[in-house]
């Protein structure tokens, strides 16, 4: 398998500010690897709910995660500022496919990055819909291959 290449902090076109916690290290002092998808989902979600493209409480549709990765390049510990890049490599009629990447501040390289892929639902039946238009729009400005 070919291992992954750490992408530049340009090859993002949002990137949101994410310090680390104390309690984000664990015993190896560094941030645990299960911490990285929490920082992904709250940078994908803070994205959507800024631009009125998510409604958590009250939505018709919700985005599901199907799939997840990560690879990892370099530790990141408390008291790193971070920042999490986010793009979207594929939109499709009801699944976003994001690429995540964790930048330490000052740094042009990523110490991680990822993926995940939601797809969106009706909230009550939990089946696939078409991507609301606020969503979709919300989404353009990150589209970089096939979306793009």
């Amino acid at each position: 398998m070919t291992r992954p290449v750490p992408h530049a902090r340009a090859a993002y076109p949002y990137h949101h500010p994410t310090p680390t916690r104390w309690a984000d290290n664990d015993v190896y002092g560094h941030v645990n690897n299960v911490t990285y998808y929490s920082y992904f989902d709250t940078a994908v979600n803070a994205y959507l709910a800024a631009r009125g493209a998510l409604d958590v409480q009250g939505g018709a549709v919700i985005g599901l995660v199907v799939e997840t990765g990560c690879a990892f390049f370099a530790p990141a510990a408390f008291p790193d500022l971070l920042s999490v890049g986010v793009r979207v490599a594929q939109l499709g009629r009801s699944s976003v496919r994001y690429e995540l990447a964790i930048f330490r501040e000052g740094e042009a390289a990523a110490c991680a990055q990822g993926h995940f892929v939601h797809v969106y639902v009706d909230r009550a039946t939990r089946r696939p819909v078409a991507l609301p238009p606020a969503l979709r729009a919300a989404l353009a400005p990150l589209a970089v291959g096939e979306a793009g």
